[in-house]
C-alpha cells in the first residue's frame, strides 16, 4: 500500500492513462478510458470527474508541448483563444447546475455522430492550411468561449468540437488543428481543474501517478500524429467521436435513448 492506495491499483491506473494520453493527444476521447477505470477503482462520480481533469490536463499540456516544439502553434493568435476557453470553462463549471443536462445528455450525441461524419466524408481533411472563414480574434470571442464553456459544464466531446472550429472555421490543416486543439484542451481542462481542487475534490495520490501516465503518453501520441498526419487524425476522430456518442447513449437515463424506447414500445 501507498498513502492507503493499493499498488497494483496505482499501477494499473498509470497503465490506462497512459494509453489514454496517446489517444487523447491524437484525437481526443481519453476519458472514454481513464473515466471509467476510476470508477471501478471505487472513487465516487465528482471525485472521479474532478481526478480524471487532473490526468487529462497533464496530457492536455504535454502534447501542447510536443507540438510547440515543432512550431506548429501560432503563438500570437492560439494565446488568446486558450484564454478564452480556459476563462470560459471555469464559468461553465460555476453554471453545471443551472443548465439543463437532459439537454445535454440528448444533443451531444447526435452533434458528435454529425462531426464524425463531417470528418468521415470532408474533402479537405488534409495537413494543408486553407482559407479562413472567421478571423483569429472572432474565433476568440465566439467558437473557443462556447466549447470551453461546454467543456466546463459538461465535457465529452469538446476536443471534437475544437478541433472541428480550428479546421473549418480557421482553415488549419489537421496536424495544426490538432495542435491547437489540445492548447484550447489544456486551457479548459486547467481551468475546471483549478475549481475542483479548491473543492477537494481530487485524489492526489491517483491523479498525480496517471498525470505522470498520461504526460508520457501524450509524448507518444503526438510524434504519431506529427509523423503520420491526416491518415492517422482523421479516422481515429471519426472513431473517438462515434464511441463518445454511443459512450453516451447507453446510459439508460439519456432522453434521447428513453425517446427511441418509447417510439418503438409506441410502435
Amino acid at each position: 500500500m501507498i498513502f492507503g492506495v493499493d499498488i497494483g491499483l496505482i499501477a494499473g491506473l498509470f497503465a490506462v492513462a497512459l494509453a489514454a494520453g496517446c489517444v487523447d493527444a491524437i484525437a481526443g476521447g481519453g476519458g472514454l478510458l481513464t473515466l471509467p477505470a476510476l470508477l471501478l477503482s471505487g472513487l465516487d462520480p465528482v471525485a472521479a470527474i474532478a481526478t480524471n481533469k487532473l490526468q487529462g490536463s497533464a496530457g492536455a499540456v504535454s502534447s501542447t508541448l510536443a507540438f510547440a516544439r515543432r512550431r506548429l502553434i501560432h503563438w500570437p493568435d492560439a494565446w488568446k483563444i486558450a484564454v478564452s476557453a480556459g476563462l470560459a470553462s471555469v464559468a461553465g463549471a460555476l453554471c453545471v447546475s443551472l443548465l439543463p443536462r437532459p439537454v445535454l445528455d440528448a444533443a451531444v450525441p447526435i452533434l458528435l455522430v454529425g462531426i464524425a461524419i463531417y470528418f468521415a466524408t470532408a474533402k479537405r481533411m488534409s495537413n494543408e492550411d486553407a482559407t479562413a472563414r472567421v478571423t483569429p480574434n472572432l474565433f476568440a470571442l465566439t467558437w473557443a468561449p462556447a466549447v470551453g464553456f461546454y467543456d466546463g459544464v459538461f465535457g465529452p466531446g469538446a476536443g471534437a468540437f475544437y478541433m472541428i472550429g480550428f479546421v473549418t472555421l480557421l482553415g488549419l490543416g489537421v496536424v495544426k488543428g490538432t495542435a491547437h486543439t489540445k492548447l484550447a484542451n489544456a486551457a479548459s481542462n486547467l481551468g475546471s481543474l483549478a475549481l475542483f481542487a479548491v473543492g477537494g475534490h481530487v485524489v492526489w495520490t491517483i491523479g498525480l501517478t496517471m498525470a505522470v501516465g498520461a504526460f508520457l503518453g501524450a509524448q507518444i501520441g503526438s510524434r504519431l500524429a506529427i509523423r503520420l498526419g491526416a491518415r492517422l487524425i482523421r479516422p481515429l476522430l471519426v472513431t473517438i467521436a462515434c464511441l463518445m456518442a454511443l459512450r453516451l447513449l447507453s446510459d439508460p437515463a439519456n432522453p434521447l435513448r428513453r425517446a427511441f424506447a418509447g417510439l418503438f414500445a409506441g410502435g
